[in-house]
């Protein structure tokens, strides 16, 4: 069965959300809610992903995020994941509590391959032509599924050779990162092609989903899809619509 995995970025940028729930106390008040509204896990994070947005470095991210922990990690243990590419973040938060590590840069930087290694949380390894957010949003897109295919498995594979069980990794084949439109659409269906792993679809409110992508209805559609291609996990924002469609 397909579970859902509530997005809270607690940041001031983001495409979809940016400033809603930048305030801790606001913050920890929609977490809760995407929970009470069915999500599995939350994945939370205070760095936006957007083309043209501004990097933060470790300590500006923890500074956003440690006050949202502090309180939701023992509140929900287990079932809070962070969306970040630095090493000493996770480290930070896993002393808080374990937590599920999610890489938009698909462990490109080897120091956060060695903390995943010493920690062994479930680990979310995403597809990102490259190790640069903006980057991959302006250079070539990638056109083919296979090589997102293959990219995925390998880094699948590095952390097996050090220790991660397969089962606590999951794949993301990065929809909107780098991608061209009409692969973003056809890799709503990408856990066909890894049925050995966990696959997680993030689709939610992306341009590829066109003029009405911030629509509910249109993620639906999107959400049915990844469904019916045997997604472990989708990654959205209205949980509470998602829900019922599960």
């Amino acid at each position: 069965m397909t579970e859902i995995v509530g997005i809270l970025n607690v940041t001031p940028d983001s495409f979809s959300d940016g400033g809603l729930f930048f305030d801790p106390e606001v913050a920890i008040k929609q977490a809760k809610k995407l929970f009470a509204d069915g999500a599995a896990l939350v994945d939370v994070g205070a760095e936006s992903t957007r083309p043209g947005a501004v990097a933060l470095t470790a300590s500006e991210e923890w500074k956003r995020l440690e006050p949202v922990l502090k309180v939701l990690l023992p509140l929900f243990p287990g079932k809070i994941s962070i969306d970040s590419y630095h090493p000493e973040t996770i480290q930070k938060a896993w002393a808080m509590g374990p937590v599920i590590v999610n890489d938009v840069t698909g462990m490109s930087d080897p120091l956060m391959i060695d903390v995943v290694a010493k920690l062994k949380p479930i680990v979310i390894i995403s597809h990102l032509p490259g190790s640069d957010i903006q980057k991959a949003h302006s250079g070539r897109p990638v056109s083919d599924i296979n090589e997102v295919k293959q990219d995925l498995l390998s880094k699948a594979k590095i952390l097996e050779e050090k220790g991660l069980n397969s089962k606590n990794i999951i794949l993301d084949p990065g929809i909107g990162f780098g991608k061209t439109m009409e692969l973003n659409d056809e890799l709503l269906k990408f856990a066909k092609l890894v049925p050995e792993y966990k696959v997680m679809i993030g689709y939610s409110h992306k341009r590829f989903l066109g003029e009405k992508r911030m629509e509910t209805d249109t993620n639906l559609e999107a959400g049915k899809k990844a469904i019916k291609g045997k997604a472990a996990y989708i990654r959205v924002h209205d949980v509470a619509a998602h829900s019922k469609i599960i």
